[in-house]
Formats: structure tokens, C-alpha cells, sequence
């Protein structure tokens, strides 16, 4: 069992390395604030408790860029000094960027925070790790901060229009795969007590064509309901990160009823890629669910009875709920990461209809259980 603490535990990496590891039966998390910087005592009580620091804390973006490279340089200065002051030699893993061979203070602030924990790792014989890393996408990032993803997802999602100014070639990885490099590094044994490691990309890809797939999001999955393919690897991971920024106001989606002297149709799915269809019944006053994902796209979609439809996202407390009605059949979507239940509130049964993008693999079922 490794005890790891995460700086900058808050922040869009942080937030996803924190709840990754969480998962994880060999790693103990130590909780993290970003006030600990600013009391020696609390920060040092933080680094006796951990084997191992992933140290992001850093600024991204700032109008004087000398006070992103400062202010990076001072969280890097102020964790060494916590170290030799408490005596500690945790094995420290540093978030650094490609950008580091670029001409911007950002850059040269993530450069030089390397060259110092190498120097105090040599020192004091102490384990350290610099991850060179490329542009990180994924849900929950911060539209005009944490990447040009994050933007398009936010403005096509809350009607506004992106613009592309360069259409320049980007190197990207998505965000569980930065999470499960920093987990290998984590758990592995170097041989050598300092490290330099460039995390490879997993795409390089031009902005129009990562524009292109997100409005066809928006306008075949966001205004239709239809899914697209989902095959491939990137574009699924893409898709993920457009549906965590549509507003919890655009479901329940109520769909079209068709009815004659037959009885009714209604359309629940239209999909672009393979995927599992299920249904269940559900009595009276019983919930079921209480689970998260986080790779799997999902749909309930209620035909009859009465439904309380529950999600909150991990790592938070706001509670998020929907009503439906078979009466008016309407469908909900899961996003990643957020754990969901569905509750029979009506006073008959319950009928509700799957779909999941990936049929059900015991030995791998991408299903945590938490309760909403």
C-alpha cells in the first residue's frame, strides 16, 4: 500500500488522478488543500504522511506571464523546503510540459521546477520523476484555461460559436491515460533515483478535425439524441468529454410517441456504433443503480410508470434529479464519473430500457459502486 498525495488536488489532473487512484486497492490517497502552501507546518504534517507527491499545483494562464512563472516557482521552492525541513524524501512525480522548449514563461517556469527537484533529488538521495507532458483533454476541464477541447465542448454546448485562429497540428493523450501513466510510475521501481520521462501523446490531430467531431456532436447528439461511432478509441474519449459539459437542464429528452388505434411507437435509440440493449422492471419504492462509470456511455429511457432519475459527479455533493414519465417517454444520459440511480416513484410498475455502448465484461465492467 503507497500512500500519495496530490498538489493542485482541486484542479482538472488533480481531480481526475485523485478519484483514478481512489480506485485502485494498493494506493491510500492523502487529502490535499491548496492552502497547505501557505503554512508550513500543515504542508510538512502533508509530506510526512505520503510515500509518494504528484506534484501539480501550478498556474496555467495569467496576464503577466511573470507571475505564472513566479508563482510556479515558489509552490516548487516551498514544497523542497517542507522536505529538508521535516526530513522527508517522499518519491516526488512533477508535472512538467512539452511547452518547456518553447519561448514562454510558462515553459521556462515548468523547466526550471524540474531542474530543482532534480537538484534536491541528487542531494539527498531522494526518488524523483519529471513527466514531460502533452496537451491533456478530458471532462471537467476549464473552458479557456486547460485546453482548446474544453473550450469547443463549452461554447457548442451553450450556443456560442468557436473559432479557430491556427489550425495547427495538436499532440493530445485523454485524461485517463495521463492517469494511468502517473499510476505506472507510481507503482514501478526505478532502478535510477532521477527520472525524465516524456509521456507519449496518444493522437496528433489538426483543431479543425477535433471542431469537425464536436459539432457533429452537437448537432446528431445533442439536437437528435443520435450516437455516433464509438470505435474509435480518441473519438470515444472525445465524446465523453463533449456530454460532461451539456447543461443538466437539456434532460429529460422527451421523445417523439407515435400513436393510432394500434397503440403507440416511440423511437428510444439511434445509434452510429455497436452496443447493449436491456430493459427492467422495477415495483414500487425500490432504486436501482447507485453506480458510476467512467468510459461507458449510457441510456436510460423510461416507457412506463414513474421515475426519479438521481446523478451526482464523484467528488461532489450537488445532487442532480429528474423526473419522468412513461406517459410522456423520455430517455436520460449517464456521463462518466458521475454515480446515477433510477427510483420507481409511481405506484405501478416500472418499465425502463438500456442502452450502453459496450456489452458487459465481467472480468472488466468499468462499474463502481457509490451511492448518489
Amino acid at each position: 500500500m503507497k500512500k500519495v498525495g496530490i498538489t493542485g488536488q482541486a484542479g482538472f489532473m488533480g481531480t481526475h488522478l485523485f478519484n483514478f487512484l481512489n480506485l485502485k486497492d494498493n494506493i491510500e490517497t492523502i487529502p490535499f488543500e491548496d492552502a497547505f502552501f501557505d503554512d508550513e507546518a500543515v504542508l510538512e504534517n502533508f509530506i510526512t504522511q505520503c510515500d509518494v507527491i504528484v506534484h501539480l499545483a501550478a498556474m496555467n494562464r495569467h496576464d503577466d506571464q511573470q507571475v505564472i512563472y513566479d508563482t510556479n516557482i515558489l509552490l516548487t521552492e516551498k514544497l523542497i523546503a517542507a522536505c529538508e525541513r521535516s526530513k522527508s524524501k517522499p518519491h516526488i512525480l512533477f508535472s512538467s510540459s512539452t511547452q518547456e522548449k518553447q519561448d514562454n514563461l510558462y515553459g521556462q517556469s515548468k523547466q526550471k521546477g524540474r531542474e530543482l527537484f532534480e537538484d534536491w533529488a541528487k542531494l539527498n538521495d531522494a526518488r524523483f520523476t519529471g513527466m514531460i507532458i502533452p496537451n491533456v483533454f478530458g471532462p471537467f476541464g476549464q473552458p479557456y484555461y486547460n485546453s482548446v477541447v474544453a473550450t469547443f465542448c463549452h461554447q457548442l454546448t451553450h450556443g456560442e460559436t468557436p473559432q479557430i485562429h491556427v489550425d495547427g497540428e495538436v499532440k493530445l493523450i485523454y485524461i485517463n491515460d495521463l492517469s494511468e501513466e502517473f499510476y505506472n510510475k507510481i507503482i514501478a521501481d526505478e532502478i535510477q533515483s532521477v527520472n525524465k520521462y516524456e509521456v507519449p501523446h496518444r493522437i496528433a490531430v489538426k483543431v479543425s478535425t477535433i471542431l469537425n467531431l464536436l459539432t457533429g456532436y452537437k448537432n446528431d447528439y445533442l439536437e437528435k439524441g443520435i450516437f455516433p461511432d464509438l470505435s474509435n478509441p480518441f473519438e470515444l474519449a472525445l465524446f465523453n468529454t463533449f456530454r460532461c459539459y451539456i447543461p443538466e437542464s437539456h434532460f429529460p429528452f422527451h421523445l417523439t410517441k407515435h400513436a393510432d388505434n394500434r397503440g403507440v411507437f416511440v423511437e428510444i435509440a439511434r445509434t452510429n456504433t455497436s452496443g447493449q440493449f436491456s430493459y427492467s422492471t422495477t415495483v414500487p419504492g425500490i432504486t436501482r443503480g447507485n453506480h458510476y462509470h467512467t468510459r461507458k456511455a449510457e441510456r436510460f429511457a423510461v416507457i412506463k410508470g414513474k421515475a426519479k432519475i438521481q446523478l451526482r459527479r464523484i467528488g461532489t455533493n450537488h445532487l442532480i434529479e429528474y423526473e419522468l414519465n412513461g406517459e410522456q417517454p423520455s430517455f436520460v444520459d449517464m456521463p462518466i464519473w458521475y454515480t446515477h440511480n433510477i427510483i420507481n416513484t409511481g405506484d405501478e410498475e416500472l418499465v425502463t430500457l438500456f442502452w450502453i455502448n459496450e456489452p458487459f465484461n465481467q472480468d472488466d465492467p468499468d462499474t463502481y459502486f457509490e451511492t448518489v
